[in-house]
């Protein structure tokens, strides 16, 4: 297992879950570069515009990766602190739920009023370690059973809406559903994007595969193969039955292309069973592949995607604001609409004229990340010099 040094007390890292970690974060600045300079008058699921659709589609890895690697990282931390982790769950869950509707709010809508909350990935991750933490005592096999069930089993709600509660339908859109929580011309409107109820089990499963990170290498990379091939397949049976799993049935479209992206177009809002499979199996495989070829880890590529891993909130909350910042500075450049950009509501709700080609798009998510990585970097740094109790919730 790849480990760094560490000074006496800090925290040890494993190098190449911070890897994938990092590789997620530096894939889920294009979605959001996408959300701030794209064209809302184009649909990215449509199957006829492939490079858009790829565009999304490749950056659907990256909250799944990332909240099953939360869960991961509670079992690593409690196997050195056993005691705290309970108390660590849900307080830092609780923090990153108070860091959503401020410090991250603030940066997708600058707006210092609480008019549009939205409830993002940090806000389920959040959640979902407070629900953890009441799942930890006990053994590992039950928590990783009870995230199955609700991986598998969660699509089977799929035909409840929100209706059928009345009044307290906007508690079903909390925990299964998406949309707002409240009228639109609502003076606060709660948007719930995460249900919880998957992303629970999601990160109750990364929890449970917690010990397959303690194994020898040999017999881990096994582990991860035999994993990644097996969850790919029940992708692959699933969909092409298409009697179970994601709410849109894929269909033959005119051209080969479309049809193969049909068939991988699942559903996020809530992550239907066959979305969690399609990203998840081949996380293991790489994960297996690189732990196979660790002089990757040493190449310039592999220390900067580690570097990002290891400071995946500072990344996140600095990459919002730098978009956002760099979004109304091109749209004023080019004399185009401002007032969507800054407004108080999500970029997605930008009108039809606004926004940018794809082209300069790829081009703003490469220098995000090239300007986030020196941040990256001295935080990571503090982070391995020092073990503060605070580092832990940043």
């Amino acid at each position: 297992m790849e480990t760094n040094e560490r000074p006496c007390g800090a925290r040890p890292r494993i190098d190449s879950l911070d890897w994938l970690r990092g590789l997620v974060m530096v894939v889920m600045a294009l979605d959001h570069t996408r959300d701030f300079f794209g064209s809302s008058g184009l649909d990215p699921r449509d199957v006829e515009e492939p490079l858009l659709f790829l565009t999304r589609w490749v950056t659907h890895f990256c909250a799944p990766v990332f909240v099953f690697l939360a869960g991961t990282s509670a079992y690593l931390y409690g196997r050195k602190r056993p005691d705290d982790l309970r108390r660590f769950l849900w307080t830092r869950g609780v923090w990153l739920v108070v860091l959503e509707w401020t410090v991250v709010r603030i940066g997708w809508t600058f707006d210092l009023l609480p008019g549009f909350l939205p409830m993002q990935v940090i806000w389920a991750i959040g959640w979902s370690m407070v629900a953890l933490s009441l799942l930890v005592r006990m053994p590992v096999a039950w928590v990783g059973a009870i995230g199955l069930a609700v991986i598998f089993g969660h699509n089977a709600l799929d035909g409840v809406s929100p209706e059928h509660f009345g009044h307290l339908g906007w508690l079903w859109t909390l925990v299964h559903g998406f949309g707002p929580l409240a009228p639109m011309d609502a003076p606060l409107l709660p948007f719930a994007a995460y249900a919880l109820i998957p992303w629970v089990g999601v990160i109750a499963v990364g929890f449970a595969f917690g010990p397959v990170m303690g194994l020898p290498a040999p017999l881990r990379r096994r582990w991860l193969y035999g994993l990644g091939l097996a969850t790919t397949a029940a992708f692959v049976a699933l969909r092409a039955l298409g009697v179970y799993g994601d709410p849109a049935p894929w269909a033959p479209q005119p051209g080969a292309l479309a049809t193969v992206l049909s068939f991988l177009n699942c559903e996020k809002y809530p992550p239907s069973l066959l979305y969690l499979l399609m990203t998840l199996g081949p996380s293991f495989v790489v994960l297996a592949l690189l732990e196979r070829t660790s002089g990757l880890l040493q190449r310039p590529v592999g220390r900067a995607l580690v570097t990002v891993g290891r400071v995946p909130l500072l990344y996140y909350v600095l990459h919002v604001y730098l978009i956002h910042a760099a979004a109304i500075a091109a749209t004023a450049w080019v004399g185009g609409p401002l007032a969507t950009l800054w407004d108080g509501f999500h970029p997605i709700f930008k009108g039809p004229d606004a926004g940018f080609h794809l082209g300069v798009v790829y081009a703003v998510w490469i220098g995000v990340v090239l300007a986030l990585y020196p941040a990256c970097r001295w935080f990571a740094g503090v982070k391995q010099r020092r073990s503060d109790w605070w580092l832990s919730y940043l």
